[in-house]
């Protein structure tokens, strides 16, 4: 995928299990979609970069 999941704002950490998951709830075959490349870009990705509106605003 072109962009990172460490970046994206729905990749979090779960303390139980100690490990980062993306936090969104696929079905089959919107799972399968993504993992075979038929995105080029992950069409749930989210920017965790919080300054990226106030950036666009100066």
């Amino acid at each position: 995928m072109a962009m990172s999941c460490e970046y994206c704002a729905n990749y979090v950490y779960d303390e139980e299990d100690d490990c980062c998951y993306c936090d969104i709830n696929l079905d089959e075959d919107d799972y399968y979609r993504l993992v075979s490349s038929s995105y080029k870009n992950c069409p749930y990705y989210q920017s965790n970069d919080e300054y990226k509106i106030v950036r666009r605003q100066m």
